[in-house]
């Protein structure tokens, strides 16, 4: 888990119009809420904030310094929004959190290692959601597929969880399954007698 100290302006315009105003100032539209708290609308240096999230993922804490207000605030990611053609961040929503409370957040899985051969990977879920305290967050996860055969499963009960961290989800939830990959015969042979199309269901279905 990262924590990134970060200073913010309070946000008085609101709007499509203010938060375009407030992009091209290079800052970042945000609102703060959570624990009962009135939400506070404020703007995010992008440059800044962007580094953060690059560096630490999106369950980094920040220590928000806003301008004129008193004591600094925690605060996590909830929501954002980014421009996927500018890849610049639109808005971003902050949540409130405290010293020692758990929160519950979504954590990146990634597979390392090789299946056996003529296998392929199936991703149900490339995150895994878990429990733990808001300044320890996991940044991530690694889960070891080195070897499986076809028919194997990936579950939350494979991943190694740190100490004080606990599943979300059921044991059982699956993030990835291994099936068997189509041998180059099989492959010719689906496409004797005519090309095959692929329907909706994803299996092979021949055509009229």
């Amino acid at each position: 888990m990262s924590e990134v100290k970060i200073s913010a302006e309070p946000r008085t315009e609101f709007g499509k119009g203010g938060a375009r105003r407030t992009r091209r100032a290079g800052l970042v539209p945000a609102v703060l809420y959570g624990h009962g708290e009135k939400p506070v609308h404020i703007a995010l240096p992008s440059r800044e904030f962007a580094a953060a999230i690059r560096h630490g993922g999106l369950n980094t804490v920040f220590t928000i310094d806003i301008v004129g207000a008193s004591g600094a605030t925690l605060a996590l990611p909830k929501a954002i929004q980014r421009d996927p053609i500018k890849d610049t961040y639109e808005h971003v929503d902050l949540i409130i959190v405290k010293r020692g409370e758990k929160v519950q957040v979504d954590v990146p899985v990634t597979l390392v290692g090789e299946a056996a051969r003529n296998t392929l990977i199936v991703n149900e879920s490339n995150t895994l959601a878990v429990v733990a305290e808001a300044m320890h967050l996991p940044s991530g996860f690694e889960v070891s597929i080195e070897g499986l055969e076809a028919g194997a499963q990936v579950t939350a009960a494979d991943v190694q969880l740190p100490s004080g961290t606990e599943l979300a989800v059921e044991p059982d939830f699956v993030l990835a399954i291994v099936s068997q990959a189509q041998t180059a015969e099989q492959l010719e042979g689906d496409t004797e007698g005519g090309e095959a199309t692929e329907g909706e269901t994803g299996e092979a279905t021949p055509a009229e």
